[in-house]
């Protein structure tokens, strides 16, 4: 039995999330049978936003991994720790979650080595097991334990993939950048704008995303609308909220953000005709 108050890792608060199609409902479903699910997507596009919201809804709590390329196989399962009394077993995220039957979301996993991510493979198949040996210890995964993880297809090189021997270990779920209704739905409530300015932001957007491949690796995602919104929301100039927020981010050519500022000022042109009175 863990030590551990599970009750540390849920999520008191309801998060704001705008489904887009029935993946509530498929999560939900693959949740029941605790199948391991994979969320493949854009950067900013609400993956993460999405898990959160989906431990509230089933009442789970809910482990988050910030995968990165240095974590090691011991960052995820424990090590030995020295204290006064000699040395202490420390569980890591991954071991928490599976005695206490947490989601466990490795986010951005395909950032994390191939030999670090091979110790899930146990607990995503019918063994749901994950051999501590550096413990001597067998954890069997608790009944409530599921493991999601996350990453963007389309930004990773041949080197930077998931193996099929750990693919084929889970149901997959395609996430994208919303329709332009729904997007500026969801940038109007998260940043506090009228709608017509959240319109506006997910414009600039789309011309962004055209350029994926032309200049870009990423065109522009819903997080850094959400965060042009709020600048503006604090009556920063629409112009210098989208420099900041949007274009500043994304590339440091200097043609691609002359062509990005002109798109905002595209959407935005009553700022351009501002300044020029003023210059005049």
């Amino acid at each position: 039995m863990s030590e551990i108050d599970p009750n540390q890792f849920r999520i008191e608060t309801e998060p704001y999330y705008r489904p887009v199609g029935n993946e509530i409902e498929q999560f939900a479903a693959a949740y029941d049978v605790r199948m391991p699910v994979m969320l493949k997507g854009p950067t900013g596009c609400g993956k993460s936003r999405f898990v959160e919201y989906m431990a509230y809804k089933l009442g789970k709590p809910l482990i988050t991994v910030a995968c990165n390329e240095d974590m090691t196989a011991s960052d995820l399962i424990g090590r030995f720790l020295l204290d006064i009394n000699g040395t202490k077993w420390q569980d890591g995220p991954l071991t928490i979650a599976a005695r206490i039957g947490a989601i466990c979301y490795l986010d951005e996993v395909v950032e994390a080595r191939q030999d670090t991510t091979v110790v899930i493979h146990p607990l995503t198949d019918h063994r749901r097991q994950l051999p501590l040996e550096k413990k001597g210890e067998l954890v069997n995964a608790h009944p409530d334990f599921q493991v999601v993880i996350s990453y963007n297809p389309g930004y990773q090189s041949m080197m930077k993939d998931l193996k099929q021997s750990t693919k084929q270990r889970f149901g997959a779920m395609s996430f994208d950048f919303p329709t332009a209704d729904i997007e500026s739905e969801i940038v109007a409530h998260e940043a506090g704008v009228d709608r017509k300015v959240a319109e506006r932001l997910v414009q600039v957007a789309q011309r962004s995303r055209n350029l994926k491949g032309h200049g870009l690796d990423e065109g522009m995602s819903t997080r850094l609308l959400v965060y042009a919104g709020q600048l503006i929301a604090q009556k920063i100039p629409p112009q210098a909220a989208c420099q900041m927020a949007l274009v500043e981010p994304l590339t440091d050519d200097p043609d691609m953000r002359d062509t990005l500022q002109a798109a905002v000022s595209t959407f935005f042109p009553e700022i351009t005709d501002s300044s020029k009175d003023r210059a005049a």
